[in-house]
């Protein structure tokens, strides 16, 4: 009998002070039976960073042939693809001929060897990848109850994340334009 994913719901206040974008996000997130709670936090945060409406997730690892997040046009045109994770540079290339535009946000502490074996790679093709800090999305994924409102707030390089049962300020490094 296969494993059922576990539902969560998060109500977002967002502060997106980079793109002068506000919203209040309603999000339900099935986390996969396989996929620990520092990446479900990670993808809740690449989808804050790129907040905008008809964002949305999909079957993630439950369909290989989707990103975590995309974004389409009303002719079914993915206009964004978003892998969390340390994707193979295949996959990037094959997302790039699919999307306008494709974002990586690799998130835990085997991204600088990832980054420094697939670099040369990923370098040629037509993505950004970005670095979030490991160490700040576990401490976020420690606050994660199964029903929770939270705060983020994004300046800079900076997500402020504020919770019930914490804050945390979860930085990332773009590794490539």
């Amino acid at each position: 009998m296969a494993l059922k994913p576990t539902i969560y719901k998060f109500r977002i206040a967002l502060t997106d002070m980079n793109r002068d974008y506000y919203d209040s996000l309603s999000l339900t997130i099935a986390q996969h039976p396989s996929e620990n709670l520092t990446r479900m936090m990670a993808r809740v945060l690449a989808f804050s960073m790129n907040a905008q409406p008809d964002l949305a997730f999909t079957k993630g690892l439950s369909n290989i042939e989707e990103p975590d997040i995309w974004h389409k046009t009303l002719d079914e045109q993915i206009s964004l693809w978003i892998d969390v994770g340390e994707p193979d540079p295949e996959r990037v290339k094959k997302s790039t001929r699919l999307a306008r535009n494709v974002r990586i946000y690799s998130f835990n502490t085997k991204s600088d060897v990832w980054w420094k074996q697939n670099s040369n790679k990923l370098n040629l093709l037509k993505a950004q990848v970005y670095r979030l800090d490991a160490e700040a999305i576990e401490t976020l994924a420690t606050y994660v109850k199964r029903t929770m409102d939270i705060s983020i707030m994004l300046t800079g390089n900076s997500a402020f994340v504020s919770t019930e049962n914490g804050d945390c300020e979860v930085e990332w490094v773009e590794l490539k334009a």
